[in-house]
């Protein structure tokens, strides 16, 4: 599927987050159990497109841009932090009538998922948690510096997109096909994507993990982990394992940072796997 494909099949939601009324677009498809998918930082829920529409013959698959991201709200002068994503999903929840969830969770939409986890402990049946920020794993060095002013005030629309594409096809563990890079890209196409980019770079808060204890996490857990990953090592995922109780750790072969992309049907076979096993 491609970015446009996707956009076209998503939809929206207004979720008040600290008492600002903000857009949540958001792919929803299958009648089965939810499962809701959050994505991490410079992404969007088209992350999941390997994966998600594959598993809506079984689940009810829910994939939000988080507000800031793909075609959530973007203006400028709002939280933009993995804090505020957690009200942001707690509020889309809320809005589809839902009382529990399986919750997947990437990169920031790890630490969101970990936080959900364990302060709405009624709420989430199911966690996954793949290359997830969690403990002080975070912020990385690259997306700090994106989120300086003076960075971000010396970027073109264009600088922006060649700094974000050079990343994702230097760290995919094989050269990315055209329409992954193409919809990684597609939501930074302005100047005001450019600062919202500049905005969630500088949202990252390292205390918004450190704060959270996983050994309170009471959902049945599997950390599904790239092992080639060199922002989020597999380290992280071992001391996770430790640290909650009965978390299962399965770590994808030929797959870095961005696993569910470099290895989508073994990431899907696992996750299906461990869903069905609920």
């Amino acid at each position: 599927m491609d970015y446009e494909s996707w956009a076209e099949n998503q939809e929206t939601s207004t979720v008040s987050v600290d008492e600002h009324d903000l857009e949540v677009a958001y792919y929803d498809d299958g009648d089965g159990e939810p499962v809701l998918f959050c994505h991490g930082i410079p992404t969007s829920s088209f992350l999941w497109r390997d994966v998600v529409p594959s598993l809506a013959d079984e689940y009810r698959v829910i994939a939000p841009d988080m507000v800031g991201y793909g075609n959530s709200a973007m203006y400028d002068g709002f939280d933009r932090s993995i804090r505020a994503q957690e009200e942001m999903v707690d509020g889309l929840v809320d809005e589809l009538g839902l009382e529990t969830v399986s919750f997947v969770g990437h990169d920031l939409g790890g630490g969101v998922a970990l936080r959900y986890a364990a302060h709405r402990p009624d709420a989430v049946e199911t966690l996954v948690l793949s290359n997830a920020v969690c403990y002080d794993s975070w912020p990385i060095e690259t997306i700090v510096t994106l989120g300086l002013p003076s960075t971000i005030n010396e970027m073109s629309v264009d600088d922006a997109r060649e700094l974000l594409e050079g990343m994702f096809r230097e760290t995919r563990y094989d050269d990315p096909d055209g329409a992954f890079v193409e919809g990684m890209l597609a939501p930074w196409d302005s100047d005001e994507a450019i600062v919202s980019l500049s905005r969630n770079a500088i949202g990252t808060n390292t205390s918004h993990t450190t704060e959270i204890d996983p050994s309170e996490i009471a959902a049945r857990t599997l950390l599904l982990w790239g092992v080639e990953d060199e922002f989020q090592p597999i380290e992280y995922a071992e001391r996770l394992e430790d640290d909650i109780s009965g978390a299962t750790l399965v770590g994808v072969d030929e797959a870095s940072h961005w696993v569910m992309a470099d290895r989508p049907d073994a990431y899907t076979d696992h996750l299906r796997e461990f869903l069905d096993g609920a």
